[in-house]
């Protein structure tokens, strides 16, 4: 069963539907996950946490990922489990967290913010880094003291794991934001960008670091995320490449 709590957060939808897109205007990376796609991504993170780090629901994680595939399915897998999720993106490097210095059970980390002089990465009892390359390929190095996110979740089962009913009131991250007031929030975006189903909204990593505006509120409105890095100048070109039929 999906939990009540994740529901709010993670609609249902056709399970063929391009759910997101992400490319990488540097690199040439392209990925396009369907719902089933992304669900298995959700699905082997979620075991991971349970099964592999012992974690449940109001237990506490740090993201200090880009908007990318990969954060959703740590991002969505970590809700789907009742974990609260501190979200840490790179302009919020080096300050004070609004979560104070409370206890984290995991933190999951990009490579390129594991040795930078901006901040240090919080502590805590499972430390995962991510090198986001294309297709979600291992890294070649792992840093000391980390496990390597993506030959770990691999090791995982694509289908959700069991775990007790949570709740729309619970915590969805560690300030006390419930999941409902989050997808309350989603919907509010969503209806603010005039989202509606089927609808390709335009990313730009640059600008759009927060979760709950590039992947909640699409996801609200049943609308498709192309998330792009290194957008540049060349916008145009994207929004005719990828359909995007609204562009924040």
């Amino acid at each position: 069963m999906q939990a009540p709590g994740a529901a709010a957060l993670i609609p249902t939808t056709a399970a063929d539907r391009p759910l997101l897109v992400y490319r990488d205007e540097a690199t040439g990376e392209r990925i396009e996950l369907a719902a089933a796609e992304l669900a298995e991504g959700v699905a082997r993170t979620a075991s991971l946490l349970r099964d592999g780090c012992g974690l449940t629901a109001g237990d506490r994680i740090a993201v200090l990922l880009p908007p990318h595939w990969q954060t959703a399915a740590v991002v969505l897998g970590a809700w789907s489990l009742g974990v609260a999720v501190s979200y840490r993106s790179w302009a919020t490097a080096g300050l004070t967290s609004p979560d104070g210095d409370q206890p984290l059970d995991a933190v999951f980390v990009a490579r390129d913010r594991v040795d930078s002089w901006l901040e240090t990465v919080p502590q805590a009892r499972h430390r995962f880094v991510l090198g986001l390359g294309a297709r979600g390929a291992a890294l070649a190095e792992v840093p000391d003291g980390y496990l390597d996110y993506a030959a770990e979740v691999g090791r995982y089962a694509a289908h959700a794991p069991a775990y007790r009913a949570i709740l729309d009131t619970d915590s969805a991250t560690p300030d006390g934001t419930t999941f409902q007031e989050w997808a309350r929030v989603a919907n509010g975006i969503a209806h603010w960008l005039e989202l509606r189903p089927g609808d390709r909204l335009l990313v730009d990593v640059a600008r759009h670091a927060d979760p709950v505006s590039w992947l909640l509120a699409p996801l609200a409105a049943q609308a498709t995320p192309v998330v792009v890095a290194n957008l540049g100048q060349d916008v145009d070109r994207v929004v005719a490449a990828e359909g995007i039929t609204r562009v924040p």
